[in-house]
C-alpha cells in the first residue's frame, strides 16, 4: 500500500475534530440543564468515549464493516460478521476499504468517533430522569441493536447501501436514529416531576455550540475520506447550512416571541448542521442554503409542536436531531445531483423520483425501528433495574443524589 500523507494527515485531523464534538455536546447539554444536574448530563456524554471505545474494539467495528450483502458474507445485509472482533486480522499497513491511500486503522478510529457521539445525542432526552447504571446498560444495548446495524446497512455494504440509499455523513445513521430514540425515551419516561429553571448557563451552551460547529467540519468534510473538491464542498455546505438555519430560527422566533433569543440562534445553528449532514457532499452550495432555511423553519416549528403536545424533551433532541436528520435525508432525495458529485445520485428535481422514494423509505424504516427498539428496550431494562430516577433524586438533583458531586462550589452561579 502506498500511503498518501496528505489524505492520512487530513483524516487524522478530521478524527480529532469528531472526537472533540462529544465534549462539545456535553457542554451544550450541560449549559441547558439546571445547575443541580450539570454533571449528571455531562457524564453521560463523556462515559460514551470510554464504553463505546471498548465496545468498538471488541465487536463494534467488525459488526459494522466486516462482510457485505453483495458477497453474502454478512448476516442478511443487516449486520456484519465477527471476523475482525478485537481487531483480529487488522494490520496497521492494510488499506482502508473506502480509500486505499489511507491506513485502515485511521478509518477505524474515524468511524469510532461517530459511534461515540451518536448515543450521547440521545441523553438530552434523559434530563435528570435516568439512573446512571441503567444508562450504561442502555448505551451498550442501543449500540448493538440500533447503531451498529444501521452503520452496516448504510455504510458497510448492507441492504440499504445495496439498494442505493445515500447518507453522506449520518442523517440516517446518526441523527434520525438518535432523535427518534430521544422521542421514545421522552414518551416512556414521562414528564419530570420537578422542572428546574433552564438553561442555567447560556455561555456554556454557546461554548458547546462553537465546539460542535468546529468539530462538524471533520464530521462532514471528513466523510469524503480524502482531500478533493467534494471535501471542500462538504466543508462549505456545512457552514452555509448552519448559518442560514441559525439566522432563520432567530428571525422567526423574534417575530413570534417578540425578542431575539440567543439560545434560539444557537439551537437553529445545530439544526442546520444536523440537516445538512446527509447531503453535505451531494448538493450544491445554493441548495445547502435552501436546506438551511428549510431546517430553521421546520425544526423551529417541530419544537413548537413538541411544546404543544407537552412532550418533556427538555433539550429538543427530537426537534433538532430527529427532525433535522430526517428532513436532510429527504431533501437529499430532492436536491442531489450527479453534476455535483458523480458518485451521488439525481434527486427529484433532476428526474430521480426512484432515488427520492428510496430516501423516504429508508428514513421511515430507520426512524420507526429506532423509536420502537428504544421504547421496548427501556421497558425491558426496567424489568431488571430501575431506569427512572425517584422524586427525591429529582428534588436534590442527579449531581448530588446519583454522583455525590457538585458542578459548582456553594454560592457559585
Amino acid at each position: 500500500m502506498v500511503i498518501d500523507t496528505g489524505n492520512t494527515g487530513f483524516m487524522l485531523l478530521a478524527t480529532s475534530l469528531v472526537m472533540f464534538m462529544t465534549p462539545g455536546l456535553a457542554f451544550f447539554y450541560g449549559g441547558l440543564v439546571g445547575r443541580k444536574n450539570v454533571l449528571g448530563i455531562m457524564i453521560q456524554s463523556f462515559v460514551s468515549m470510554c464504553i463505546t471505545t471498548i465496545l468498538w474494539f471488541a465487536i463494534g467495528y467488525s459488526m459494522c464493516f466486516s462482510g457485505n450483502v453483495a458477497d453474502g458474507t454478512d448476516f442478511f445485509g443487516i449486520i456484519g460478521n465477527f471476523h475482525n472482533a478485537f481487531f483480529n486480522g487488522i494490520n496497521s499497513m492494510d488499506p482502508a476499504p473506502i480509500n486505499h491511500t489511507i491506513p485502515i486503522i485511521v478509518f477505524i478510529a474515524y468511524q469510532m468517533m461517530f459511534a461515540i457521539i451518536t448515543p450521547a445525542l440521545i441523553t438530552g432526552a434523559f434530563t435528570n430522569r435516568v439512573k446512571f447504571k441503567a444508562y450504561l446498560v442502555f448505551l451498550v444495548a442501543w449500540q448493538l441493536f440500533v447503531y451498529f446495524p444501521f452503520v452496516h446497512m448504510v455504510w458497510g455494504g448492507g441492504i440499504l447501501a445495496d439498494w442505493g440509499v445515500l447518507d453522506f455523513a449520518g442523517g440516517i445513521v446518526v441523527h434520525a436514529t438518535a432523535g427518534m430514540a430521544a422521542l421514545a425515551s421522552v414518551l416512556y419516561l414521562g414528564k419530570r416531576r420537578i422542572k428546574e429553571s433552564i438553561p442555567h448557563s447560556i455561555p456554556l451552551v454557546a461554548l458547546g455550540t462553537g465546539v460542535l460547529w468546529f468539530g462538524w467540519y471533520g464530521f462532514n468534510a471528513g466523510s469524503e475520506f480524502r482531500v478533493d473538491h467534494i471535501t471542500a464542498l462538504a466543508f462549505l455546505n456545512t457552514d452555509i447550512a448552519a448559518s442560514f438555519a441559525g439566522a432563520t430560527w432567530l428571525f422567526v422566533a423574534w417575530m413570534i416571541e417578540k425578542k431575539p433569543k440567543f439560545v434560539g440562534l444557537l439551537t437553529g445553528m445545530v439544526a442546520g448542521l444536523a440537516t445538512i449532514t446527509p447531503a453535505a457532499g451531494y448538493v450544491s452550495v445554493s441548495d445547502a442554503a435552501i436546506i438551511g432555511i428549510i431546517a430553521g423553519l421546520v425544526c423551529y416549528y417541530a419544537v413548537e409542536l413538541k411544546n404543544k403536545f407537552g412532550w418533556d424533551d427538555a433539550l429538543d433532541v427530537w426537534g433538532v436531531h430527529g427532525v433535522g436528520g430526517s428532513l436532510g435525508t429527504i431533501l437529499l432525495g430532492v436536491f442531489a445531483s450527479t453534476q455535483v458529485n458523480i458518485h451521488g445520485a439525481n434527486g427529484l428535481l433532476y428526474g430521480g423520483g426512484d432515488f427520492f422514494f428510496k430516501q423516504v423509505v429508508a428514513i421511515v424504516f430507520a426512524s420507526t425501528y429506532a423509536f420502537s427498539f428504544t421504547y421496548i428496550g427501556l421497558a425491558v431494562i426496567n424489568k431488571f433495574m430501575d431506569v427512572k430516577t425517584t422524586e427525591d433524586d429529582e428534588e436534590f438533583g442527579m449531581d448530588e443524589k446519583l454522583l455525590g458531586e457538585h458542578a459548582y462550589a456553594s454560592g457559585a452561579l
